[in-house]
């Protein structure tokens, strides 16, 4: 007997449901990875800055679920994991909890919870406290080699022309200051490409973001070495490579087009390459990254009156 439309409709639901709880576990046991690399290098206090990242991100979520009766959805394994890994060793704990319930609730919760919100909860936390806690999220890090707190990473020495005293190797080891997730950059590469070839995460932003990132860079360094930097050894030094492979390919918050993802990782490039040689803050991944998430439903508006068609995979 032949299903009805309704009936097929609910199955292909079901099947994409499953597909999507399979690729959240996957990316969680590659973040797990992360976390435990960034153990090795860093010390038990990485674990520690885990367990409260999570601890905060549970009351909040677990409080809506009870207020508004209904369960507590899956991406909590995931966004207080991509929170510790974005945290300095050296941060207090208090900030961790108060960084970590303050990007579920106000980048996730009031949204509506799972699937609805705009922006990553977890770079909603981190932008929190890197704005309100400058001190301790920009000039606290800690060097692995020398168990010596200091003001410098490697991007922060490469773009401001200070010494340089880092290798490739060095870089891709992660042996050097930085934030949890982001030092073990061989780890990250081989993790990220997996996620790609499993279709967990969408080559196209990562591709867009670090490409754009090279070109820029790479275009500047000929014009004017004065104002920019080695645009090879840029793309190993601060949450780049990260922040490429698993925080702008978050599927909530990205545009759902084709060319949307495309462009949506284009700007996340642009926008990196001007915080990093001209703002501020060292560290452009993360402002761009929030950025391009508020123009992400802009994107596809515009697709969608374009007539582009929609991601099939």
């Amino acid at each position: 007997m032949m299903e009805s439309g309704g009936d097929m409709v609910v199955e292909k639901a079901l099947m994409k449901d499953e597909l999507s709880k399979k690729n959240l576990f996957i990316l969680f046991g590659a973040l797990i990875i992360l976390l435990i690399s960034g153990t090795v290098i860093f010390g038990l206090k990485v674990l520690l800055i885990a367990f409260v990242a999570y601890v905060a991100a549970w009351i909040v979520e677990f409080t809506f679920s009870r207020i508004r009766k209904k369960e507590m959805g899956l991406s909590v394994i995931i966004t207080p994991l991509i929170f510790a890994l974005m945290m300095p060793v050296t941060m207090d704990l208090w900030i961790v909890f108060v960084g970590s319930a303050f990007g579920v609730f106000f980048g996730k919760m009031i949204f509506g919870g799972q699937g609805k919100n705009i922006f990553n909860p977890a770079l909603v936390g981190i932008l929190f406290v890197t704005v309100s806690f400058p001190v301790q999220m920009n000039t606290r890090w800690l060097n692995p080699e020398t168990d010596i707190v200091a003001a410098v990473t490697p991007l922060i020495s490469l773009n401001r022309g200070l010494p340089f005293d880092y290798s490739l190797m060095d870089l891709l080891l992660g042996n050097v200051p930085g934030v949890i997730g982001e030092t073990f950059r061989l780890g990250i590469l081989i993790l990220g490409l997996l996620l790609i070839i499993l279709k967990v995460i969408d080559f196209r932003i990562t591709l867009s973001v670090l490409a754009t990132v090279f070109a820029l860079t790479g275009t500047g360094y000929l014009l004017d070495p004065s104002s920019f930097v080695d645009p090879i050894m840029s793309m190993f030094v601060g949450g780049l490579l990260f922040g490429a492979f698993f925080v702008a390919t978050d599927p909530v918050s990205a545009p759902m087009k084709s060319w949307g993802r495309v462009l949506y990782g284009v700007g996340i490039g642009i926008l990196t390459v001007i915080i990093r040689n001209f703002a501020t803050f060292p560290e452009g991944i993360t402002f761009s990254v929030v950025i391009m998430y508020a123009i992400s439903p802009l994107i596809d508006s515009m697709l969608n009156k374009g007539g582009s068609h929609e991601l099939q995979s």
